[in-house]
Parts: structure tokens; sequence; C-alpha cells
């Protein structure tokens, strides 16, 4: 019995005895109460009525492979060539590193409900609830060296932010690697995050592995604990499931990925500066300690980030290189 399988059963709305599940999922009942008392841990809501039984306070629409698998396009499935669900991991990066190390990798997709060790830009940690965010990585194998997949993360928030808004979602692009919601408020949240790793060789081939995080379904109570404004994706399309999203996502990056160590970004900076959160706009350039104001300009055919500050135009390439709005 995995906690999923809990969940699966605790998410159809019914009242469940502790005796019920461990019939149905074959273990005791003290095995049963085991897990609950997880789920709480996990922050999953539950109700319990003496008499009853036990039951989720809301839905939960667990990550399914086969339903995302049946959705992908003939295209995109020849392109994969083992899709991942995962209940737990420290994270899917390491996760596709590590099938690459084994000599497997390129084609593979892996979808985790939670990270234990998630990590974005600059080694920041990425928490998460339990079954209320999108976490994937893709992993993939190019020929032509590292330069020629400069600007590939940039690009990548292009593709989510494409999927966002055919649902009506306003999701802003912040150089290099994030995507931001846009409320009705005009403050912008953190809405999803991008982590591109590479290894091999400068001017060989190479193993890439594309991590995304989407924060899809926050409940109030973590978004209190963030010590920065952050927005989730059923704020602005509440109905929007999250395997459908995947599907959708998966449709628009494998193409990408087969295609752009051939195109390169410039056929993206178009739209990438069309969604450029702080286009024009006052910003802090953040170099490790330092703190410099700068006025953001829009990213060149590489994915370089122009700014003008008090020593006059400087292109910025990344790296421990960050971005702050003012």
């Amino acid at each position: 019995m995995t906690i999923g399988d809990l969940i699966r059963l605790l998410s159809d709305g019914e009242f469940h005895s502790g005796e019920q599940l461990g019939e149905r999922l074959g273990v005791s009942r003290a095995a049963v109460w085991k897990q609950l008392r997880k789920l709480e841990a996990l922050g999953i809501p539950m109700e319990a009525v003496k008499g009853q039984g036990y039951r989720l306070a809301e839905p939960l629409e667990l990550l399914d492979g086969a339903t995302i698998v049946a959705g992908l396009s003939r295209e995109v499935r020849q392109h994969v060539s083992r899709l991942f669900v995962e209940e737990t991991l420290p994270s899917s990066n390491l996760f596709l590193r590590e099938r690459f190390a084994q000599g497997a990798g390129h084609g593979e997709i892996c979808l985790v409900e939670q990270q234990s060790a998630g990590r974005g830009r600059r080694g920041r940690t990425w928490v998460t609830p339990w079954g209320r965010t999108l976490m994937f990585s893709i992993g993939w194998r190019v020929e032509s060296g590292v330069a020629a997949l400069e600007g590939l993360s940039l690009a990548v928030g292009v593709v989510l932010a494409q999927v966002l808004e055919r649902h009506g979602v306003r999701p802003r692009l912040k150089w290099p690697n994030d995507v931001l919601l846009e409320m009705d408020s005009g403050e912008l949240g953190k809405l999803a995050g991008i982590l591109v790793e590479l290894t091999g060789d400068a001017t060989g081939p190479c193993e890439l592995v594309v991590g995304m995080g989407i924060n899809v379904d926050l409940p109030l109570s973590f978004r209190e604990g963030i010590e920065q404004p952050v927005g989730a994706v059923h704020d602005q399309a509440p109905g929007l499931s999250r395997n459908q999203l995947a599907v959708e996502l998966l449709d628009g990056l494998m193409p990408m990925l087969a295609d752009f160590e051939h195109r390169g970004f410039e056929g993206w900076q178009e739209a990438w500066n069309a969604r450029h959160a702080f286009a024009g706009r006052e910003v802090d350039i953040l170099r490790g300690e330092r703190r410099e104001p700068a006025v953001a300009e829009g990213v060149d055919a590489a994915g370089n980030l122009w700014v003008k500050g008090e020593g006059g135009r400087e292109r910025l390439a990344g790296g421990e290189i960050s971005v702050r709005g003012r």
C-alpha cells in the first residue's frame, strides 16, 4: 500500500471505515491508521466522522501516467522513450541524471507528486505540498554541445506561458528562468520555476535535464508560510486538470527539445520579450551580495538580458546573476 493508493480510495467523496480501507488495500487497520497519520503530516486535509470513517476534505487529482500518455499526440509519443510517475523523490532532475548514468535517460520523462530535496536556480530549495503542483523533468541528449543550448530555459518558459494563456492564465516571464503570475492587483507572484542542468562535452555530445515545477493549487495555509508573493494556476484557471496540463506541456516541449539545437533561441526571442515581466522597468541586479539598480531592456538572440545601469548598457548572461523587480 502506498500513500497514492490510500488517496485514490479516499478521493471518491464517500466515507470509508478503517476496516473497509484495510480490506480494499490488503493491510491491517493498524497499517491504515499509520498511513492516515502520514496524510495529516503531508498537509492533506481529511474528514473523520465517528461511525462512518474517513474521506478527503476536498478532491485531490493524482497524476496518472496512462492518462498522460494517451493524451499525447502521435508525433510527441515518438519522442518519448519512457514516462515515470513517482509519489516521492528527492528530485525529478536527480532521478533522470541517475538514469543517464545508467545509460538511459534520453526521451525519458519523470513526474513526481512531491520532492523531498527539490532545488531551484542557485541551489535554492523548492518546497511544495503533496499533489498540489506539477513537477516533472525531461531527459534529452544533444550532439552539438553546450553553446547550441543558449537560451533553452527561456524557450521552455515561453512554451509554458503559451499553454497557460490558452486557459486564460496571465503568466509573465522573469529572466532567466522564472514564470510569474500577473494578479488582478497588478502584483506579480511566483508561479513556476525552470531548472536546466547539463553534463558532457562543451563542443560535443551532452546530456540535458529540463526540470519544471508549477504551482497548480496552493492552499492558503501553505502560501502564508512563503516569504514572497506566489500564484497558482487555479487562481485564474480553476478547472484545469494537472494531467491535462502535463499533456499540453509535453506536446509543446518535446518537439521544441528535438529541434532546439538546430534552430536555437532566435525563433523564441520575440515571444519571450512579448511576455517580459520587467521590460522597461527599474530592477535590481544581484551579483552575490552586491545589488545594483538598472532598467531592464529585452533579451537578445542568445537569451542574454540587456540592462541599462549607471555605467551604461550591459549584457547579462546568467550564471550567478539574478534580477529583482522594484
